[in-house]
C-alpha cells in the first residue's frame, strides 16, 4: 500500500524488527498486517535493542552503550582498576612488545569485538581500539 508522504522504516536483525515512521496511526495499521501475516509479539516503545539503551526526549533520541560498556569491563576483570587520563600512549609499543603470549587470544578476539562495537556510540574511541585488532593473531 502507498500513500503520497508516508513513510515507513524498518530495521531488520535476523529476527528482530524496529519500525519507525512519520505517523502512528500508519505503524500499528502496519504492525497488524505483520501480525497477520508472521507470529510476532510486539514489544512496545524501543527502549532497548542489541546492547544499545535508547532513550527519547523532545530534543530527540539517544543512545547509549553504558551496560554494554559496564559487561566488557566485568568480562575483562577489571571493575575494580582505576581509570586513565588516556586510552593508550601516544608513541605505543605494542607491536615490539616481548612479553609472552596471552593464554587464551579467543578471549582477545572477543574483547576487540566488543570494543568495536561499542565505537558506535562512542566514536571518540575508534583510533585506539582499531590499533588493537593488530594484534589478533598472536596478542601479548
Amino acid at each position: 500500500m502507498q500513500r503520497p508522504g508516508v513513510h515507513i522504516l524498518v530495521l531488520v536483525y535476523v529476527d528482530d524488527l524496529i519500525i519507525s515512521g512519520d505517523y502512528h496511526e500508519v505503524i500499528v495499521e502496519f504492525k497488524a498486517y505483520l501480525h497477520n501475516c508472521f507470529h510476532m509479539k510486539d514489544l512496545g516503545i524501543l527502549k532497548y535493542f542489541l546492547g544499545a539503551e535508547v532513550a527519547r526526549s523532545f530534543a530527540g533520541i539517544f543512545l547509549c552503550q553504558r551496560k554494554y560498556a559496564l559487561n566488557i569491563i566485568a568480562e575483562a576483570g577489571l571493575l575494580g582498576a582505576k581509570p586513565s587520563n588516556v586510552p593508550i600512549e601516544h608513541d605505543h609499543h605494542l607491536a615490539l612488545a616481548i612479553d609472552l603470549f596471552f593464554p587464551h587470544p579467543d578471549q582477545y578476539r572477543r574483547l576487540v569485538g566488543r570494543l568495536i562495537y561499542l565505537c558506535f556510540t562512542k566514536p571518540e574511541l575508534s583510533y585506539y581500539v582499531h590499533v588493537l585488532p593488530q594484534f589478533m593473531q598472536a596478542p601479548k
